[in-house]
C-alpha cells in the first residue's frame, strides 16, 4: 500500500478516536485478497499505559457468529446434519422446535427472544452461566413471532446453534473451530474469552458512563458468550478469514453460497441477512459486514468479496462508534469513493436540488411520497429554511452509502460549509416507483 494511502487511512482512524474518546483501535486492510496494512492507534491499557499494537487481542464480539455458521456449514458438508434440520431434531424440548430450522437460527428469523438486546452487562450476566441454562430460559419461551416471518437479531439462535454443532460433533465448540477453522488459516492467535479473560499483554476494555471518564469494563461471567460472541483475536487474524470467505478457500462452494445468500421471510421480503453476516449493498458494492460488541469492546468487519477488499476494525470501548466509523472511513479511501469526490448519479443531483430547495423552505411535492409530503408540513419547511438557508451554498455535497431496506433504497449523502465546522448528513428512502419516503438532515461528527 502506497505511503500516501496509509497516511490518509492512519489520519481517518485518529481523527475518529480522537472525537469519539474511545482509548484506541487496530486495524487490518486487505487489498486484491492479500493483507497490506496492519496498524494500532491509541491506549490498549490506561493505566499503566500500554499502546496499542497490531499484535494485541480484542474482542470481537458478535463477529463470532459467522465462525459459528461455518461450523454447521462443515457439518453439513460431513453429511451429519442439513441446514435446513428442524431443532427439535436436536433439541426437542425448546419452544416450537419442530418448526424452526438450523437455517433459521443462522439469520435471525427463528422467533427465538434475545437474552442479551442491551448494550451494557447486566448484574446477573456478571455470574457464571451454562449455556443449557440460557436454552432453558430463553429457550423456552413463547416466541417472538412465527419462525420465518420477521427477522430480529438474537444472541440466543446462535447459542443454540453451537449446542448443535457440539452434539453432532461430539466435540466442544472452540477445539471444533480450533481444528476446522483457526489452525488451517493460520488464526493462531484466537482466544476464548468467554472462558477466561483477555492478558495483560492484550487490550483492556474500558465503559464510559455518559461524558464521564473511561473506567474497566466488568467482564461477562463465564458462559454468557458461548457460540455469539466468544472470540477474541487481532485484526491479522481477522483479516485471515476474510480472506478464505473472498476466496471460498475453506469451505465448499455450496457452502459459501449458503452463508452469502440473503435469506427471504415467508412473505419474500429480504432480511438483507445471510448466515451470521449482513448482506447488504455500499455504494453499488456487495458487501458482507457483521459489527460486534461485548463488555469494554465493539468491532466493525467490512467485506467486499468482488473487489477483494476487507477491512476489518477493534476497538477497546463498548457502546461507541468508533469502530465502525473508522471501518467506513477506510473503506471510502480504498474503495476511491473517499470524501470530496463527487460521484455523477440520479440520487446525487437530486438530493443536491431538494437540499438548494428546502434552504428556500421550498419543495416539488411531487417528487415525494404522501408520508414524506405529510413530514414536510408549514412548521417542517419554516424549520428547513431558518436552520439551512443561512449556511449559504455547501462548499461540497458528496455521496456516502446505499443499502436496500423496507422494499426501498437508502443512501446518505455528507454536506459540508465554509461557515460551519459540522458535517450535515442527508439521507433518503426511495421508493421502487422513484418516490422519496425520507429526506432527513442531521449533524454528525
Amino acid at each position: 500500500m502506497p505511503s500516501a494511502e496509509r497516511a490518509k487511512i492512519d489520519a481517518a482512524a485518529e481523527k475518529v478516536l480522537a472525537t469519539t474518546g474511545v482509548p484506541s483501535a487496530t486495524l487490518a486492510v486487505v487489498e486484491h485478497g492479500e493483507i497490506v496494512y496492519t496498524h494500532a492507534y491509541g491506549d490498549a491499557r490506561l493505566s499503566p499505559k500500554l499502546a496499542a499494537t497490531p499484535a494485541m487481542r480484542y474482542s470481537v464480539g458478535s463477529i463470532s457468529k459467522q465462525f459459528t455458521a461455518a461450523a454447521i456449514l462443515l457439518l453439513e458438508q460431513q453429511g451429519k446434519l442439513s441446514i435446513d434440520d428442524p431443532v427439535s431434531k436436536y433439541l426437542p424440548d425448546l419452544t416450537q422446535a419442530k418448526d424452526v430450522t438450523i437455517r433459521m437460527l443462522l439469520s435471525h428469523t427463528s422467533g427465538y427472544q434475545d437474552y442479551w438486546p442491551e448494550d451494557y452487562l447486566m448484574p446477573p450476566m456478571r455470574e457464571a452461566v451454562t449455556a443449557q441454562h440460557i436454552l432453558d430460559v430463553w429457550g423456552k419461551k413463547p416466541l417472538d413471532f412465527e419462525p420465518g416471518t420477521k427477522w430480529q437479531y438474537s444472541n440466543t439462535n446462535f447459542v443454540i446453534a453451537g449446542r448443535i454443532v457440539e452434539m453432532v460433533s461430539g466435540e466442544e465448540l472452540m477445539p471444533f473451530l480450533q481444528e476446522h477453522i483457526f489452525k488451517p488459516l493460520d488464526m493462531e492467535a484466537v482466544w476464548n474469552s468467554d472462558a477466561k479473560k483477555l492478558g495483560d499483554t492484550d487490550a483492556e476494555g474500558y465503559i464510559r458512563y455518559a461524558l464521564g471518564p473511561l473506567r474497566p469494563a466488568p467482564k461477562e461471567g463465564k458462559g454468557w458468550m458461548f457460540a455469539a460472541g466468544e472470540l477474541a483475536m487481532p485484526a491479522y487474524d481477522l483479516s485471515q478469514w476474510n480472506i478464505s470467505m473472498m476466496n471460498r478457500s475453506l469451505l465448499e462452494k455450496k457452502s459459501y453460497d449458503e452463508m452469502a445468500a440473503s435469506v427471504k421471510l415467508k412473505d419474500g421480503t429480504d432480511s438483507h441477512y445471510g448466515l451470521g453476516i449482513f448482506v447488504r449493498q455500499y455504494d453499488g458494492h456487495v458487501l458482507w459486514e457483521h459489527s460486534g460488541e461485548v463488555s469494554g469492546f465493539t468491532a466493525e468487519n467490512l467485506v467486499f468479496p468482488d473487489d477483494k477488499i476487507a477491512i476489518a476494525v477493534l476497538t477497546n470501548q463498548d457502546a461507541a462508534s468508533a469502530g465502525s466509523g473508522i471501518a467506513r472511513a477506510v473503506a471510502d479511501l480504498v474503495l476511491d469513493t473517499a470524501a470530496g469526490k463527487t460521484p455523477s448519479s440520479a440520487e446525487l443531483t437530486q438530493a443536491k436540488q431538494i437540499f438548494a430547495g428546502l434552504q428556500q423552505g421550498k419543495i416539488d411535492r411531487s417528487l415525494f411520497t404522501d408520508n414524506c409530503n405529510a413530514y414536510f408540513g408549514d412548521q417542517a419547511l419554516e424549520d428547513f429554511k431558518n436552520s439551512l438557508g443561512p449556511l449559504g451554498e455547501p462548499s461540497s455535497f458528496t455521496q456516502g452509502s446505499e443499502s436496500l431496506r423496507g422494499g426501498m433504497t437508502f443512501h446518505s449523502f455528507a454536506v459540508k460549509f465554509d461557515s460551519r465546522p459540522q458535517t450535515l448528513r442527508v439521507t433518503t428512502y426511495t421508493m421502487p416507483d422513484g418516490k422519496l419516503e425520507q429526506y432527513l438532515v442531521e449533524p454528525v461528527e
